[in-house]
């Protein structure tokens, strides 16, 4: 999440919320489900954010623990592709992520943060989330490359992509 150590050369790092332009791309963290001061020890501080690319937005949801308000989806703009955490524990679980997806209507879900056999992590698996969206299986992808927004699928698709461990 954040070995900032293993970048090789100049990094940019971004601590926060705030608007970001690198090399033409922007960046935008919006703090959600969460304050600069947490209200209790169940709440969290998160900045999700939001990187434009040529007009193309792809939204990394960190670790999002609770459904966002309305005005804190609103705050996030247009979403193409949401990066979804889905495994429960101390981020969305299958059913919330899911209500988060629908409030935001992405064209393409990548899940993330999701349990797997050889992970120590405690979280849901991913079947769990993909009954929770009205799918059985799907294949994974090695990669998902998208050149505009005039590519992007009409209705909501889950993408799951490869990972070996």
């Amino acid at each position: 999440h954040n070995y900032v150590k293993a970048i090789r050369g100049k990094a940019f790092e971004i601590t926060g919320p705030g608007e970001y332009e690198i090399g033409g791309v922007f960046i935008t963290g919006v703090l959600i489900n969460g304050s600069k001061k947490k209200a209790s020890d169940d709440e969290t501080r998160n900045t999700v954010y939001v990187i434009d690319y040529n007009g193309l937005t792809v939204a990394h949801l960190g670790e999002l623990n609770n459904v966002p308000s309305q005005t804190e989806v609103e705050g996030l703009g247009e979403v193409n592709i949401a990066l979804v955490p889905v495994g429960g524990g101390t981020s969305l679980n299958a059913a919330k992520a899911a209500e988060v997806i629908s409030l935001l209507e992405p064209s393409i879900v990548i899940p993330m943060h999701y349990g797997m056999s050889k992970s120590l992590m405690k979280l849901d698996p991913l079947s769990k989330f993909l009954k929770e969206m009205g799918l059985t299986s799907i294949e994974t992808e090695e990669s998902l490359k998208l050149s505009s927004v005039n590519v992007l699928p009409e209705e909501t698709q889950v993408v799951v992509l490869d990972l070996t461990i």
